[in-house]
């Protein structure tokens, strides 16, 4: 899934399952109907900004976020699901996360975000590393 992004800097993507199904699958990159960045050139990458800071400055979505609205365009439920993705979430994908009852949080690589961690402790979030 990951493969599909159109990041210049990272391409992660994201799978929902529940119950050994995919529910739906996400990954970063512009959204629907806008130029990519491949096109159009990255803000963050051309101001040097380190990796997981000023996500405002961002034109695309991140993996978990297109995972969870792709479930809400096709009213697939996805409270209770597991989330597989290759990087940890940062802070805003985690406050979609709780608020859309994701349960388990599977992922390979991430920066360190403490208040995201937090939050998704705080909130009862299992977030487990896995290593290939």
């Amino acid at each position: 899934v990951a493969k599909r992004s159109t990041c210049l800097r990272r391409q992660v993507g994201a799978i929902l399952v529940k119950d050994k199904r995919i529910l739906a699958t996400g990954y970063n990159g512009a959204p629907r109907g806008l130029r990519h960045c491949e096109e159009v050139g990255c803000l963050r990458e051309d101001g040097s900004i380190p990796s997981g800071e000023r996500h405002e400055l961002c034109r695309g979505l991140h993996a978990e976020q297109n995972a969870i609205i792709q479930a809400a365009c096709h009213g697939i439920q996805i409270a209770g699901a597991t989330l597989y993705c290759t990087n940890k979430p940062c802070v805003i994908c985690s406050k979609m996360i709780i608020n859309a009852g994701i349960a388990k949080i599977y992922y390979e690589e991430g920066y360190n975000d403490p208040l995201a961690a937090q939050m998704l402790a705080e909130a009862g979030i299992e977030l487990e590393r896995i290593k290939r």
